[in-house]
């Protein structure tokens, strides 16, 4: 791949990837809650959910759902619906002041927590069917066809995985950060109806969304 190609497709996906969405919004509110490091299993499940839409929008299902209304409702309503579950959620969570939180132990308990943090970071990731068709979009723009194909779809896909990490990574840890201001139960609860808020928004949003 050119390298100048390259640079331009790392400053467009920079930017893209900056600019919050539903998975960054995720990220941040349980860095707040669990910590940056248990927080990461929902950074990689996010990021994962990224890879697997790549992969699919390679397959040509991106161009298949760009075809198919019913596809396309049928996978939005389910996005949407997951997010407004988390939303509710965040909405009713006890507002109990944070404490710092406290690096994990490795037990059966903090596997089950790792592995719901991670699932709950991939659905959102892969719920939103709108994503298949960005991909499907963006990746042609900066694939040459006189060059195998594969290896620069690789390339693509890696960049975009390192720099999703970096930036949800970060994400994580400035809600791990700013835990220590939520010290008491008036602004945990005000964080709450806000991530609730801002989950319901997103998922309205992805329901009323045209392709």
């Amino acid at each position: 791949m050119d390298p100048a190609v390259w640079l331009t497709y790392l400053g467009v996906i920079t930017a893209l990837i900056l600019f919050p969405g539903p998975v960054a919004l995720l990220c941040m509110s349980y860095g707040l809650r669990h910590g940056r490091r248990r927080a990461l299993a929902t950074v990689v499940g996010g990021a994962l959910a990224s890879l697997a839409l790549m992969a699919l929008s390679s397959l040509g299902l991106g161009a298949i759902l760009a075809t198919s209304e019913t596809a396309f409702v049928l996978l939005k309503a389910v996005g949407a619906v997951y997010l407004v579950y988390l939303g509710v959620q965040a909405w009713l969570a006890p507002a109990e002041p944070m404490a710092a939180p406290e690096a994990a132990a490795l037990s059966t308990a903090s596997i089950r927590s790792a592995r719901r943090l991670f699932a709950k970071g991939f659905i959102v990731g892969i719920s939103n069917p709108k994503d298949l068709l960005f991909f499907g979009a963006l990746f042609p723009n900066f694939i040459d066809l006189g060059q195998p194909q594969w290896s620069q779809f690789a390339i693509l896909a890696l960049t975009w995985l390192a720099v999703d990490l970096a930036t949800m990574t970060t994400y994580a840890s400035l809600g791990s950060t700013v835990s220590r201001w939520f010290g008491t139960s008036r602004r945990v609860r005000l964080f709450n109806r806000t991530t609730g808020g801002l989950f319901v928004a997103a998922g309205g949003a992805l329901a009323t969304s045209h392709r």
